[in-house]
């Protein structure tokens, strides 16, 4: 019994030394694999002629962009004959027209903007007025100096379509016209300007003006005639003006500085601000500066229906009232508001 637990426990070493001997042969045939296992093929360059089938392709490049706005908008408001808690029949309607035209190549920029409104308001027993009026066409060359500055040149028209009247009562209470106190070119504006424009972010642009020259007509003699009792009065005419221009000439010419601000920017993707402010001093009458702000605030409810809010506030001591002593009558800031509802039409969209 002995005897064959020493056969296998003889058998049990030898197989051991065996399997040992053999895996020690093993690791030795083990070889690492390349790094770059799959091999990369350079290609062979070659340089030779290709024959194009028509080479004057024309190709050009647009440095033009244009951007254009076209809307209606509408107010209506109706009270039944025993409606006790006030208010008037009223109706109100406005157009607006806006179109920009851009050239932009290496560092010179022109930039040509027409922007055009007019409206109509009607209340009951009353004559139609003017809700909005307004012709502005701006032009601007730019020579850019570095990112946000640049050296600029403009010419700027401003006037009105229609006539504005001054209103009173008649003999009976009725609403009439006592006079004529504005129409096209009357007063109209022409207005150079050279200077500096900072661009201090993306939609907003300063110019500073500090050579810049405004020419001023009236050009009706129903805005520009004065009344009966300043004409019959050769002190009082003496010192008659109307925008600025004195009697009887039509034209006024001012050297003047300048800062004009326009702000075009999207608050969201469906609500924009459009702004411009101007600010207007003559040299020699510093202390008469003008200031005007313009802003259109618009909601697009759809991809055509907006509301809009415009307002304007104006200060410009060439249109004070005053009376025979030359003191001003009233509130020296002029102002105007509207809020409508109405078609907008924006291309490309």
């Amino acid at each position: 019994m002995m005897l064959m637990n020493i056969r296998y426990l003889l058998l049990f070493f030898l197989t051991g030394s065996f399997l040992i001997t053999h895996a020690q042969d093993l690791n030795d045939l083990k070889q690492a694999p390349d790094k770059n296992s799959l091999p990369v093929r350079a290609p062979k360059l070659s340089i030779r002629d290709v024959t194009i089938q028509n080479p004057n392709l024309d190709l050009k490049i647009n440095y033009w962009r244009n951007w254009t706005t076209f809307g209606i908008n509408a107010n209506q408001a109706s009270f039944s004959d025993n409606w006790r808690n006030g208010g008037v029949n009223s109706i109100a309607l406005g157009l607006t027209f806006n179109t920009k035209f851009d050239y932009t190549k290496d560092n010179k920029n022109f930039t040509s903007e027409l922007d055009l409104k007019y409206g109509k308001q009607k209340n009951e027993d009353q004559l139609a007025r003017k809700a909005n009026d307004r012709i502005l066409w701006d032009n601007k060359y730019s020579l850019k100096l570095s990112k946000k500055w640049s050296l600029f040149t403009s010419f700027t028209f401003e006037s009105q379509f229609d006539k504005g009247y001054q209103y009173g009562k008649g003999s009976q209470g009725q609403d009439s016209i006592t006079r004529t106190i504005s129409n096209f070119m009357a007063p109209g504006y022409f207005t150079e300007s050279v200077g500096i424009e900072v661009l201090p972010f993306q939609g907003l642009s300063i110019r500073f003006g500090t050579g810049t020259a405004r020419q001023t007509f009236v050009l009706d003699d129903r805005v520009l005639y004065p009344d009966e009792g300043t004409l019959n009065d050769p002190e009082k005419l003496a010192n008659y003006k109307r925008f600025g221009v004195e009697w009887p000439k039509t034209f006024r010419n001012e050297l003047a500085f300048q800062v004009v601000a326009n702000l075009d920017r999207n608050l969201s993707e469906n609500l924009n601000i459009k702004a411009r402010y101007a600010f207007f001093a003559n040299y020699g009458e510093w202390s008469d500066a003008s200031h005007r702000l313009d802003a259109t605030l618009t909601a697009r409810v759809s991809r055509v229906i907006s509301v809009t809010l415009n307002g304007i506030a104006l200060y410009d001591p060439l249109q004070f009232e005053r009376d025979d002593q030359g003191n001003v009558i009233g509130d020296k800031l002029q102002r105007a508001q509207s809020l409508a509802i109405g078609l907008l039409y924006k291309f490309p969209r």
